[in-house]
């Protein structure tokens, strides 16, 4: 049996790549003892998946739906969880306690420096005069707000079937941005257009009719499931460089397993084995 263990909660949970990232840095680095698991969970089974776990589990990636509750029931949060609002991590701090994290933040950071061919220590960084567009106002949109305001944007326009900027109102303070909702209806060709960089949170199948508009400048496509998405096949067509959501998977696992197990992510040996699960040559 493993010393250690970690898991992602979630339902459903059987597409999960996660033990791939995971288990293949465990492999790299020789912890022989440590194993990553799926366990399937929704919100109301979180708090009972927390009190029934052993000593050995010492971390959790938490997907939806169950990543608001996760922050919830939290002892402990990290600033930028608190302000957006929801977990995707869970550090064991000790037998019964736990502390919150968002590593979707890593994430689209990671993503946006893959996009523009930076690394950690030359970040991509934005003036004060470009702006940034998401597509998209539910559970990503809010790392992606904190992501885009650390790289240098003032200001993001989130376009959105419905007006829920009151739900974004304290963030967008805190992080000094000027955040706009735009509906599908609007001049959302022009604002695409001359967007420094497009974030989409939502499936562009269920969105056709707009994908052509909006793959007009850098763009990173949250979904990579099945890939390529319609959105980065459209992107690629006009000579516009895109990234899938596989970046993003990646980068925010890199902060997890280092947060679990206290070792430096192996990120070459993750990123292959993610790529090779998605038959996706690198």
């Amino acid at each position: 049996m493993s010393d250690f263990r970690a898991a992602v909660l979630g339902k459903p949970i059987e597409h999960s790549l996660s033990p791939v990232l995971h288990n293949a840095g465990y492999t790299a680095l020789g912890l022989s003892n440590w194993q990553y698991d799926r366990i399937e969970c929704d919100e109301s089974d979180l708090a009972q998946v927390l009190s029934n776990s052993s000593n050995q589990y010492r971390g959790f990636s938490v997907t939806m739906p169950g990543k608001f509750q996760a922050l919830a029931l939290a002892d402990e949060a990290t600033e930028r969880a608190r302000l957006i609002g929801s977990a995707n991590t869970l550090v064991r701090r000790n037998e019964t306690s736990w502390v919150a994290d968002n590593t979707d933040c890593d994430g689209i950071i990671g993503a946006i420096n893959v996009l523009f061919n930076r690394d950690d220590a030359n970040k991509k960084r934005f003036s004060a005069s470009e702006y940034a567009v998401i597509i998209g106002a539910g559970g990503t949109a809010r790392p992606a707000v904190w992501a885009v305001a650390q790289l240098g944007v003032k200001r993001v326009i989130i376009v959105n079937r419905s007006d829920r900027s009151l739900e974004f109102d304290s963030l967008a303070q805190f992080l000094g941005v000027n955040l706009e909702f735009r509906g599908f209806d609007t001049a959302l060709a022009e604002i695409c257009a001359k967007a420094a960089v497009i974030i989409s949170t939502v499936p562009s199948v269920g969105i056709p009719d707009y994908v052509p508009i909006i793959a007009q400048a850098p763009i990173i496509d949250v979904i990579y499931d099945p890939w390529p998405t319609l959105l980065v096949e459209t992107a690629h067509r006009n000579g516009i460089s895109a990234v899938g959501g596989h970046v993003m998977l990646a980068h925010q696992a890199y902060g997890q397993f280092e947060q679990f197990t206290g070792y430096a992510a192996p990120r070459d040996a993750m990123w292959l084995a993610l790529c090779r699960a998605l038959g996706i040559s690198v």
